[in-house]
């Protein structure tokens, strides 16, 4: 039987054995296998979330790989849920295809390209789109609506195979997912033999220094294997093929980078804010351990006081839910030992609704919930959209409802 984890004991990005543990958090199951009810009584597998940093080229990464087919096989989020992101890409499109000056019958590939919405922008846009993503239900209702979907993990093989029916492409675009593989190289050459000579590869993918200075740690779990920076990802980009000539930082997500790369000796000059933002790296102290410490104790001084907070509340008799049935939410589920304080947890997803939450299985119910079971706390684990969550549920909070704001500083609202 194929073992659903394993540790690798090299760096990801350049191979070195030289890694170090930087950040230990609670294992847990895959964030987002949130189950239906007649799998609630199965237990779920935990699985490592450790973070390293390695010495060598400064890339931080979780070195404990659990089997893509687990995490992406059946994967039921869909970006045309979030209202938000919908937006972003409309916008993301009309940038790059400004900013690349693409023109109608050019070419885009999106990695990871889920039910199509940022190939469905490019499409407006007169180019001409394909997708790849390995989740097989959401690929086919993307194909049906008229975005071509290959149901893959995409790879060098399957970089040979689109080559051979399709030629070569003016954009590949890869958002959010190239944090995601653990042969980051084998994916970057495959997309470097897919670019036209004058093509370019635009990812979007969460920056470290944000998730370190804004306190994201909930941005770590299985599928992120790589958490990013400038430094790193040069060096790497170049063993492939491939030169970072532009970078861009933006808060979706709570701090991501978009990066632009060409292939080596491409006709575009590198901007000045790939220089800029090395620097910054340094002088925050990125690749320094004692930055994790500090960062760690952050952490955890936080944990600490929210269960002294959550002991004095039932203490007094209180009630306690949870809002955001999300995968950062099963991070601070189980890292903040939340499990057993919320009587249920409140979504405006409605995929999620009726199911139970990863590993603990606490009730996913709509927001309907909070004026019809009246908990007299709620805590905001989607934490980093509190003041719209806050303010969409003002009937609540008339009734005597309060909310706990857990990050970056603990606060009850």
């Amino acid at each position: 039987m194929e073992s659903l984890v394993y540790h690798r004991k090299t760096c990801r990005l350049c191979d070195s054995p030289d890694v170090d543990r930087v950040l230990k958090l609670t294992p847990c199951p895959p964030v987002d296998a949130f189950v239906p009810e007649s799998l609630r009584d199965q237990k779920q597998e935990v699985f490592p979330m450790d973070l390293y940093l390695c010495r060598t080229c400064g890339h931080a990464q979780l070195l404990d790989v659990v089997s893509p087919k687990l995490l992406f096989g059946s994967y039921i989020y869909t970006t045309s849920s979030s209202p938000g992101l919908v937006e972003y890409f409309k916008t993301y499109a009309s940038r790059v295809c400004d900013q690349l000056s693409l023109t109608p019958g050019g070419t885009v590939l999106d990695i990871g390209s889920n039910d199509g919405t940022l190939l469905s922008f490019f499409k407006s846009h007169g180019l001409r789109v394909l997708g790849v993503d390995p989740a097989r239900e959401i690929a086919g209702t993307a194909t049906a609506a008229g975005i071509e979907t290959l149901p893959e993990f995409f790879d060098s093989e399957i970089a040979k195979r689109v080559r051979s029916d399709r030629g070569l492409f003016n954009l590949i675009t890869a958002n959010n997912v190239f944090a995601h593989s653990d042969a980051l190289g084998d994916m970057a050459e495959g997309v470097c033999s897919l670019l036209k000579p004058d093509g370019v590869f635009v990812f979007e993918v969460s920056y470290l220094l944000d998730m370190v200075e804004n306190m994201v740690f909930d941005f770590i779990y299985h599928e992120h294997l790589s958490h990013h920076s400038i430094k790193p990802l040069q060096t790497f980009m170049r063993r492939h093929g491939l030169d970072l000539f532009s970078v861009e930082r933006t808060q979706s997500k709570g701090g991501t980078i978009r990066c632009f790369a060409q292939r080596v000796g491409g006709p575009r000059s590198v901007s000045p804010t790939v220089s800029q933002l090395l620097k910054l790296e340094e002088d925050f102290g990125l690749y320094r351990l004692d930055t994790y410490r500090a960062y760690t104790a952050k952490i955890e001084e936080v944990k600490r006081q929210l269960q002294e907070l959550l002991k004095g509340l039932r203490s007094q008799g209180c009630t306690v839910a949870g809002y955001g049935a999300s995968a950062t939410g099963t991070v601070l589920t189980y890292h903040f030992e939340l499990g057993d304080q919320m009587l249920f947890i409140v979504d405006d997803n409605p995929v999620r609704q009726s199911r139970f939450s990863p590993g603990h299985h606490i009730p996913i119910l709509s927001s309907r919930a909070l004026m019809e079971r009246r908990p007299d706390y709620v805590i905001i684990l989607a934490w980093r959209f509190a003041d719209m969550i806050i303010a969409k549920n003002e009937a609540y909070q008339r009734q005597g409802g309060r909310f706990i704001v857990p990050l970056p500083t603990l606060k009850v609202v």
